[in-house]
């Protein structure tokens, strides 16, 4: 990756805003982590400071929603940016858009666990799930920006629904371990794992019915697209040697024999995906989808 032009990523989650300056190589100079912002004012103010400091010619970013083109869709916990095109915002900046999770996977496609890879899954589970998909070299965009939306995934008839969370989201994101937690009289979804990984068998039993809807759901996703790999990132990335097994199970129940032997991995670049793909989405430009890694 060439510096020259400067690229600036920008990882802009729902709560921390990340910035960096790519270099050669792919290399990452940190610039800013700190508050997402809480205006649109605010977020022009910052990131115009950015590209003015760095001099960048290109802006890759990373936003925890819908994005198509160089326009922000839905930003569910950043409404300040829906609509707003960002190559209005900074005329004469090359950029570079897309989904978070979906700008992870396209680091890891190209440099990271599915390196090599033509079809892969991936997951970031934190506070609630993220997805992304690579198909034939492709990351999978959807009409809209807003395909693989896999937090939205369903296994129950019953479920009244949520417009701000999915089904699969209040089963088995952060929060819903959180909750499970709780309930065995743990702090949170970290005690909670440390306490399975202790062997304590309460907190096993509340780690299986999360990750069994995980699996469940996830079979549909792999019987669909048939991905070579399924990648987790974010918090419970670091927990995959307990939860791992649990998922796959389940996962493996309910498919074929040929499709049985999916394996799951934890991603390469851990909290860096989001920015490192940010950085080559930047490069890209719009049309940066295609895999080349």
């Amino acid at each position: 990756m060439s510096a020259d032009p400067p690229i600036l990523a920008v990882d802009l989650g729902g709560t921390r805003l990340r910035a960096a300056l790519a270099g050669a190589g792919g290399a990452l100079t940190p610039l800013e982590v700190g508050p997402a912002p809480q205006s649109l004012a605010e977020f022009t103010d910052r990131i115009g400071g950015l590209l003015a400091q760095t001099k960048a010619e290109r802006l890759g970013i990373g936003v925890p929603g819908l994005a198509r083109g160089t326009a922000c869709i839905w930003i569910p916990n950043l409404g300040f940016l829906d609509g707003t095109d960002f190559a209005a915002l900074f005329p004469g900046i090359a950029i570079g858009l897309g989904n978070d999770a979906q700008l992870a996977l396209l680091a890891e496609a190209t440099d990271g666990a599915a390196r090599g890879r033509t079809d892969a899954l991936l997951l970031s589970i934190g506070t609630g799930i993220g997805s992304a998909v690579l198909s034939g070299g492709r990351i999978v965009k959807g009409s809209h920006g807003g395909a693989c939306s896999f937090g939205w995934a369903t296994a129950d008839l019953t479920d009244a629904g949520d417009p701000r969370q999915g089904w699969l989201e209040r089963q088995a994101s952060g929060r819903a371990l959180d909750a499970a937690a709780r309930e065995i009289g743990l702090a949170d979804g970290l005690a909670l794992i440390e306490a399975g990984h202790a062997g304590y068998a309460a907190a096993l039993r509340a780690l299986e019915r999360p990750m069994q809807a995980l699996g469940a759901s996830l079979a549909g996703a792999v019987g669909l697209l048939d991905p070579e790999l399924i990648i987790v990132t974010g918090g419970v990335a670091a927990a995959l040697d307990l939860l791992a097994p649990m998922v796959l199970a389940a996962l493996r129940r309910q498919l074929p024999a040929h499709l049985r032997r999916i394996d799951i991995a934890a991603g390469r670049f851990g909290p860096q995906a989001s920015l490192r793909g940010a950085a080559l989405a930047g490069q890209a430009g719009p049309d940066w989808g295609s895999v080349n890694g």
